[in-house]
């Protein structure tokens, strides 16, 4: 299995890189088009709530209908939306491709993470963080993208990642055909559970509170880092004098610790539990984040590797334990939780563009260190014992 659990974490990262090549563009369009920071966050915010906001809607429709070619569909949408991104002559194009590129992403996730379960066994930790860390890896290349293609090609440079896509649909082939037998296998399963099935109950309400709790959780880790990601370049020049490519090795070493950090939280959460990964990851570099606006340009280096680490050691995490919450919405669980948690973050895109413009990049950064704060709510979660605890409980039984 962990050549599928392989293949679908690459396909993760030729997926994500094709979104990050959105913000990598940033500082292209920002001169070429004479974009404000208000209407480059309302391009963030078009394509994550298309990406994102819409995952749990296809992972609650896939739960039910499971379609294995639905992902190499979902991503030549995106081959399309990378092709108009390179030819695009202003604002309304530009937020067309990214719908596109988004619809593909929103397909890609929750079905590539039920990929990723249904290859796990009982590592799901371990086989989440594989997947995970492709994408993580994925957007850690929107600094590498913009240095290496957009800064000598400009906005045409985004013609190269319909053939990035073209391959990752090659591999999303071969990966439905395996998929395809799982889920054969699977309703199998599923009939014998409903015949042996007692009662249908409602899912208890501790179990229903944590996951909005978790929700907002993962909301709160991914403002902050939608707002690193897609606005510190524009800090470092400002602050420190970077050229834009000097700018974007901030942002390279951010999203690389990140992708790091992911894989290394599950391996982490199987042996010591997902809530205490989870609580860690805001709470531990909470004190970095605070301190970050106001160093010098060799610290802040440092610091941001370090934050990148910490907070982002949970996302992988994160999912798994609302899996393990919700046993049988594995689709669910991964669109709310990647998808609409983290996807909301492009709402705070556009709020903290607005807040640039309106009140200066150097204070916008100042309010945005206190985030990580907001992970002191991690207390209200139960422990992963009581998680097996209440589903021992409802075995036999099926949730609503």
């Amino acid at each position: 299995m962990y050549s599928i659990l392989f293949i679908i974490g690459l396909t993760h990262l030729l997926n994500d890189s094709l979104q990050a090549v959105v913000p990598a563009m940033f500082p292209i369009l920002e001169r070429s088009l004479g974009l404000t920071f208000t209407q480059l966050g309302l391009i963030t915010f078009t394509l994550n709530m298309v990406a994102s906001v819409m995952q749990p809607v296809v992972g609650m429709y896939t739960d039910r209908r499971p379609f294995a070619y639905a992902l190499p569909i979902g991503l030549l949408s995106s081959m399309f939306g990378m092709l108009g991104l390179a030819f695009a002559p202003n604002l309304p194009t530009i937020l067309i491709s990214v719908v596109l590129i988004g619809l593909g992403s929103a397909v890609f996730h929750p079905e590539g993470s039920r990929v990723a379960y249904l290859a796990a066994g009982n590592k799901r930790g371990l086989a989440q963080s594989i997947y995970q860390v492709g994408g993580n890896s994925g957007q850690a290349l929107a600094p590498v993208i913009t240095a290496l293609v957009l800064v000598p090609m400009g906005q045409f440079g985004a013609i190269w990642f319909v053939a990035v896509a073209f391959i990752a649909v090659l591999f999303l082939t071969y990966i439905s055909r395996w998929y395809a037998q799982q889920i054969h296998i699977f309703k199998q399963n599923n009939k014998k559970k409903k015949q042996t099935a007692k009662t249908k109950v409602k899912l208890p309400k501790l179990i229903r509170n944590s996951v909005i709790v978790l929700i907002f959780v993962v909301f709160a880790r991914s403002l902050y880092h939608s707002a690193i990601s897609n606005y510190y370049a524009f800090y470092a020049i400002q602050e420190y004098g970077a050229s834009i490519a000097e700018s974007q090795i901030f942002i390279f070493v951010f999203l690389v610790t990140g992708a790091v950090g992911t894989f290394v939280g599950g391996p982490l959460a199987d042996r010591f539990g997902k809530r205490v990964i989870i609580m860690l990851s805001l709470l531990a570099p909470a004190p970095l984040t605070i301190l970050l606006p106001y160093v010098g340009p060799y610290v802040a280096m440092i610091l941001v590797g370090v934050i990148g680490i910490l907070i982002l050691s949970s996302f992988s995490v994160a999912v798994v334990y609302a899996q393990e919450m919700v046993p049988g919405k594995i689709g669910t669980m991964s669109g709310l939780i990647v998808g609409l948690a983290f996807g909301m973050g492009a709402v705070g895109s556009v709020f903290f563009g607005s807040l640039i413009d309106s009140i200066g990049l150097t204070q916008t950064m100042v309010i945005v260190s206190f985030l990580p704060l907001l992970g002191l709510l991690t207390f209200l979660l139960p422990s992963d014992d009581k998680i097996r605890e209440i589903n021992r409980k409802l075995g036999g039984s099926t949730l609503d």
